[in-house]
């Protein structure tokens, strides 16, 4: 197996603050490496100077195998906003195309049309300037895959993607023979993906063949290990402290270098890990006390010129509730959270309905995707004037005192959420809180979360974050629809994917389609029911409603066909630009009628 890329001795430093020294490691042919490390320590540094953006203070090897195709994908991308998605990605591809014959640039610009069908981009001619940010990260990512190349090196490839973005990257980069470096901190991501993992600490490298929990495993070895070392350390420098507190006359023959290897005793022995745990009681950031009314929806509904993000929704926040938001970027989710939270004012804009009432006891913690702005020159603790809650989320007290212009990204993301916990919220809303935290972080936040004595609402895209601390879900559908599912995420995949089997099955079988509820396993509590409400009342179907459900059953499987007919000529190579153009716009329309379609079915097959 060759060896693709050979780093030694390379080191990186910013002012007195040393990220990593003469570090060394080696990445064979067909590796898919995780790197993982605390934010603030090197990760994005360390992938610049492997993709020729940085360079290393110490000189040092970075060496790849000769004519190997390399493409590096930044957090941030770099685009023109009067350009069409097409255009940008196909002026910002020159060194993958500039020599490239007709049939090949050809094939490539075929790649990049069916990626962007998979990742839901279906206009093209769309101004990059009208993109979200999770478009835009879909685009460099479009571009980064098309290119084919044999080595990828990724910084945070999940950001700000959706949940279905990411699980289309996870599967082709899962199926794809490229050798891989990446930065991520999303945990199934991780495990789908990746066969080992590369940890950063203290400015070392450790890896560790595998996945995941194997990680976790081997690395708590290794501390275990490291604390028994530093225990015995301990042991020999109390005796070698006895001897340095001796008379000076009893020092005078000892030889200087015990002297010294005194100093470097001391300094091991002071050394070692500290498990981090979160103990709420001993923090300022404990919330207060949530009474029975917490948030009342009734029959709210909101448009914003002509899209409806929100349609007659009811429902009764409980205390202590646990709710996931998920759905595709702009489905309305963070519009949801502003109405509910009062965020919104009629001199905004847009239209509001309905009734949202809120609890006299609610004391509302919201953390915005966007962030905060911190005053110029302010330190660490200025900000946060709890040392105890500082240290438990990774602040030591050497940092207390930095200014916070100083700070990773991550760090000052971490920082921010800090803010947030000291107002001792009782109802907590987390949007997007994971997008640029490490994964250190993300562990002990849910520790945190986990005891948390208060309502949550989280938006992520973070399936093993939301798996661990959400009871329910609101899947927001598009066109204002919101449908609550009792279970966590990776239950609520397992039962549309089995519920989509379900339908093909069905669709090929001898008599057509059919209504059978046993299809997948059910019940009243553990459904994608109409919009979301408290106790809703059993009825039956309506005449009309009958005739719409015989429809939808006869429509579904014709929807399917086309779909797979759809993506097998997609696929097939043989479509002229014109043709591929037009079938890949019905696609992305196809997709939301489909998801229409089943949703509409789904609420008709539970009355």
């Amino acid at each position: 197996m060759a060896s693709y890329l050979q780093i030694e001795n390379i080191s990186k430093s910013y002012g007195p603050k040393v990220l990593f020294k003469n570090i060394g490691f080696n990445i064979n042919e067909g590796d898919k490496v995780a790197l993982i490390a605390p934010n603030g320590t090197g990760k994005t540094s360390l992938l610049r100077i492997l993709a020729g953006t940085d360079a290393s203070d110490s000189g040092g090897k970075v060496l790849f195998l000769k004519d190997i195709r390399i493409a590096f994908l930044e957090q941030e991308y770099a685009y023109d906003p009067a350009k069409s998605i097409f255009r940008q990605i196909m002026d910002s591809s020159r060194q993958w195309t500039e020599h490239l014959d007709p049939d090949h640039q050809w094939q490539y610009e075929l790649r990049v049309t069916q990626l962007l069908t998979q990742f839901g981009l279906t206009d093209p001619d769309k101004p990059m300037r009208d993109l979200s940010g999770g478009e835009v990260k879909r685009v460099a990512l479009t571009q980064m895959l098309a290119s084919e190349a044999d080595f990828y090196i990724m910084d945070e490839p999940t950001n700000h993607l959706d949940i279905d973005a990411i699980e289309f990257l996870e599967s082709h980069l899962k199926h794809s023979r490229c050798t891989l470096f990446m930065v991520t901190h999303d945990r199934y991501f991780l495990d789908r993906v990746c066969n080992t993992v590369m940890e950063m600490d203290r400015g070392s490298i450790y890896i560790y063949k595998g996945d995941y929990m194997n990680f976790l495993e081997k690395r708590q070895e290794r501390i275990d290990n490291y604390n028994a070392e530093t225990e015995k350390v301990r042991n020999l420098y109390r005796r070698e402290l006895e001897w340095m507190h001796a008379s000076p006359c009893a020092r005078t023959g000892k030889a200087k270098y015990r002297k010294q290897a005194f100093w470097d005793i001391k300094e091991r022995a002071d050394d070692s890990y500290v498990q981090q745990k979160v103990d709420l009681s001993e923090t300022k950031a404990a919330n207060t006390y949530l009474g029975n009314k917490v948030i009342n929806c009734k029959d709210v509904s909101f448009w914003w010129e002509n899209k409806c993000y929100l349609s007659h929704f009811t429902y009764n926040f409980q205390r202590y509730e646990r709710v996931g938001i998920v759905g595709r970027n702009a489905a309305g989710k963070t519009t949801f959270l502003n109405l509910i939270t009062g965020g919104w004012k009629p001199e905004l804009g847009g239209k509001l309905e309905g009734v949202i009432d809120l609890g006299e006891s609610l004391r509302i913690g919201y953390y915005h995707q966007s962030g905060m702005q911190f005053k110029p020159g302010q330190t660490v603790l200025e900000t946060v004037n709890d040392t105890h809650l500082l240290s438990r989320f990774l602040f030591p007290h050497d940092m207390l005192q930095n200014p916070v212009e100083r700070l990773s990204g991550g760090e000052r993301r971490r920082l921010y959420l800090l803010t947030i916990l000291m107002q001792q919220p009782n109802f907590l809303i987390l949007d997007e809180p994971t997008n640029d935290l490490d994964i250190v972080t993300l562990e002990i936040l849910e520790e945190y979360l986990m005891e948390f004595k208060g309502s949550l609402i989280i938006v992520s895209h973070d399936r093993h974050f939301l798996d661990r601390l959400v009871d329910h879900l609101f899947v927001f559908c598009g066109d204002g629809v919101v449908k609550d599912f009792v279970g966590n995420y990776t239950e609520y995949r397992t039962f549309i994917k089995d519920y989509e089997a379900a339908q093909k099955r069905d669709s090929l079988g001898p008599k057509g389609p059919r209504n059978d509820k046993n299809v997948i396993p059910r019940n009243n509590n553990n459904v994608i029911p109409g919009e979301a409400s408290v106790s809703p009342k059993k009825r039956k179907l309506s005449y009309k409603e009958q005739q719409e459900l015989k429809a939808l059953e006869e429509r579904l499987p014709a929807l399917e066909a086309e779909k797979a007919a759809l993506e097998a000529q997609l696929s097939s190579g043989t479509l002229d630009a014109a043709a591929l153009q037009e079938a890949s716009t019905r696609y992305g329309a196809l997709q939301e009628e489909l998801d229409a379609a089943e949703m509409r079915w789904l609420e008709l097959s539970e009355i």
